[in-house]
């Protein structure tokens, strides 16, 4: 019940409502501490009567001294150095009368008034193996004071007479410790002997312990309040934001949240909404270019589809053996062109999905293009007779970051454009080389028609072909997939016409390690 009452609650509410458990905890432990302290320090006082009265009984029964008034002041005035550290010593002879006191050492009768308002009985065997303790409230009123007489007529009549009593009193701003305690000798009581000690000591004590607690648990509250409204307007909000800005873009809310503010931040936060602010940028790209990408794909295939249409309606109604033959390449042509079409498209989807796991590290693209270029010599030398040649500046490495079978396609895709654009038993040829500021230079020359296109960077869009006569063999994507493979890599793809002869120029600039 516990953790599912967590699991509905803020975080700002979870740190209160645990903190809010935890001062509990404490309180209720931090009241028993209190509760407990009392009784220790007078427990601690009591003892040193307790040893202070059975010392001075001892030298009553030694010295043989009668509880009369006239042998106690003696006594008193014999012993008074087991009284110094002492605030007050009392004798009552057995019959509760006052014969000896060292707060007056006169003969005169006193009475006790003092108001009693908690009791505390400290119950001590002699040789200290037992303690018990006791408390009693006692009703007093202003006109019912219980006196001290009271207590040791009580005492006298109680199971724990002969076992040293000690209680507390409270009188205005003063805080009074007494234990008493009976005389005993030959097996008779001859008397009482009570000690009283001013032990304000203990409520300051009490005092003390009480303030700073009050005090430590004000401050830690403070510091609670201050950590939580720190808490939720320099972390919780700016989450609570980041949240909405995410329920936003799923939602497709017209309505924009603005977390520019975040971003600015130097710290965890800020670097968590530049990141999710780009990848939410890199998704909304991905999703416009996957739409596009579509929508043009469903144009390309509607040609080919009404040319399939229009050729086997004709083909139905003619007759003619010419025609027919005439009609059934326009429709072989046209399934190519769709299988084509559908063959790129899934390979540009798999190239996507293959490009977001792999890693970009420091290469020499030499021996890959020689690869290439090998792979090549072996299919279309011999197919076509076309001889495709490698060249280098002499430079001994052309160090690049890039991906190596991604290297690979983009070699490949400019050969295959190359391948054919031209004429069998023409010369292909691909040529590397190195600027002086390190940029590394992949060029492929053929010897084809060139570029009729003023405007070169068309033939980078998707489904672009100027291949009227071999249409069913080209999608129009190869160069598309070089271009974003280039743009993978950091680099720039050129075309152009050869100035040195008639033909075509791939030029791919990538830029130095």
């Amino acid at each position: 019940m516990f953790s599912s009452l967590l699991k509905n609650l803020s975080i700002l509410k979870k740190f209160l409502f645990i903190n809010l458990i935890f001062f509990t905890i404490m309180g209720l432990f931090t009241f028993a501490y209190i509760k407990n302290v009392q009784p220790n320090l007078i427990k601690k006082k009591s003892s040193n009567h307790i040893e202070v009265i059975n010392n001075t009984i001892d030298n009553l029964i030694r010295l043989d001294v009668k509880f009369i008034e006239e042998d106690i002041r003696r006594f008193l005035f014999s012993t008074r150095f087991l009284f110094q550290n002492l605030d007050r010593v009392i004798f009552f002879d057995n019959e509760l009368n006052l014969v000896g006191d060292t707060d007056t050492l006169d003969l005169d009768p006193r009475s006790f008034s003092t108001r009693l308002d908690t009791v505390e009985l400290e119950i001590l065997s002699e040789k200290k193996t037992k303690e018990i303790t006791e408390k009693k409230n006692i009703n007093i009123g202003s006109e019912n004071a219980v006196s001290l007489s009271d207590i040791l007529f009580n005492y006298a009549g109680s199971k724990n007479f002969g076992i040293p009593f000690t209680f507390t009193q409270e009188e205005f701003n003063k805080f009074k410790l007494t234990t008493i305690k009976n005389v005993m000798q030959d097996g008779q009581n001859i008397g009482y002997l009570a000690i009283t000690e001013n032990a304000n000591d203990i409520k300051a004590a009490i005092d003390e312990r009480k303030t700073f607690i009050i005090r430590t648990a004000f401050a830690v509250g403070i510091v609670i309040l201050i950590f939580s409204f720190v808490l939720n307007r320099y972390f919780l909000k700016p989450i609570k934001n980041l949240v909405s800005y995410t329920k936003t873009i799923k939602d497709k809310n017209p309505k924009t949240t603005n977390i520019d503010t975040l971003k600015l931040r130097n710290d965890e936060l800020g670097l968590l909404s530049n990141s999710l602010d780009d990848m939410t940028l890199e998704l909304q790209k991905r999703i416009t270019h996957a739409e596009n990408f579509s929508t043009d794909l469903v144009h390309e295939i509607r040609n080919p589809l009404a040319s399939l249409k229009s050729a086997s309606e004709i083909l139905h109604d003619t007759t003619d053996l010419d025609q027919r033959i005439k009609l059934i390449d326009i429709l072989s042509h046209d399934v190519q062109r769709i299988e084509r079409l559908i063959t790129d498209y899934s390979q540009m989807l798999k190239d996507e999905v293959a490009l977001s796991k792999e890693k970009i590290k420091k290469l020499d693209v030499e021996p890959i293009v020689k690869s290439v270029v090998d792979d090549f010599n072996n299919i279309y030398k011999l197919k076509r007779g076309i001889k495709i040649s490698y060249e280098n500046d002499g430079k001994n490495k052309y160090f690049i970051n890039g991906i190596e079978n991604r290297i690979e396609q983009i070699v490949a895709n400019l050969l295959e454009n190359a391948i054919s654009f031209s004429k069998d038993n023409s010369d292909v040829k691909v040529r590397i080389s190195k600027l002086n500021d390190n940029k590394v230079i992949v060029n492929v020359l053929d010897e084809g028609q060139g570029f009729r296109e003023k405007d070169t960077n068309k033939i980078f869009k998707r489904f672009y072909s100027n291949r009227p006569d071999k249409f069913g063999q080209h999608s129009g994507l190869g160069l598309n997939i070089v271009k974003n493979l280039v743009d993978l890599h950091n680099a720039s793809i050129k075309a152009s016409n050869r100035l040195d002869r008639k033909g075509a120029s791939m030029e791919i600039i990538f830029p130095k390690v």
